[in-house]
């Protein structure tokens, strides 16, 4: 997707892909990841995601980054976080004690300015992507992830020919194919999510899975 539809949706608080809860699969599913809990995770394309706070609870330092300045900013004032902005390479870094959401492009960063992350959560990154530009963004990340970087990944699946995304269906057969020669993956769990989600329902999605992996950088 194009910088301007983000920036479009945003505008006019059209993020009906902003949960209003904290993801079930991540409470449910993190500590699979046996962190010490004191790791940097990074959260690509974080948006204004109440995710965040959760993982910060756990002890978590947080590095998102999102495209998005309003989101960003809304994501600090939301939660009443005092926040610096100061510039980080190419992008802008909103900073708080355990918070820092870098603002610009994704594909802007660089390996380097990720040496210190132990881990990363993507709820929101992959299915956000249609199919030439999602292989992009895999690789990306594999590329910014140290090696033995491990993470959740909650993606969802459904007939794409029923609903225009995104968010884009992406099936186990896709992140097979596609992610297996970066990372090692685990299915973790499927689950019919279609009754919580009235937009889809509303479209007559016939069904609708939601599913997380545990994913270990090669």
């Amino acid at each position: 997707m194009e910088p301007g539809f983000w920036h479009e949706r945003w505008h006019k608080q059209q993020i009906g892909f902003h949960q209003q809860d904290i993801n079930p699969f991540l409470v449910k599913y993190w500590s699979t990841l046996a962190l010490r809990g004191n790791e940097q995770v990074f959260v690509p394309l974080c948006g204004k995601s109440l995710d965040m706070c959760y993982l910060a609870e756990k002890g978590h330092d947080l590095l998102g980054c999102e495209l998005s300045e309003l989101a960003v900013r809304q994501f600090f004032e939301e939660n009443g976080l005092e926040y610096q902005q100061n510039a980080f390479g190419e992008l802008q870094a909103f900073s708080s004690e355990q918070m820092t959401l870098l603002q610009g492009d994704l594909f802007a960063l660089k390996a380097e300015q990720l040496a210190s992350v132990g881990a990363f959560y993507d709820r929101a990154a992959l299915i956000a992507w249609p199919e030439e530009m999602r292989l992009q963004y895999a690789a990306k990340l594999a590329t910014l992830l140290p090696r033995g970087c491990c993470g959740l990944l909650v993606t969802l699946e459904y007939p794409q020919d029923m609903l225009k995304g995104p968010p884009f269906s992406v099936t186990q057969e896709w992140i097979r194919e596609h992610m297996s020669q970066w990372f090692e993956v685990t299915l973790l769990e499927q689950a019919d999510v279609l009754a919580d989600n009235p937009r889809f329902i509303a479209k007559e999605v016939p069904w609708l899975n939601e599913s997380a992996y545990l994913l270990k950088r090669k």
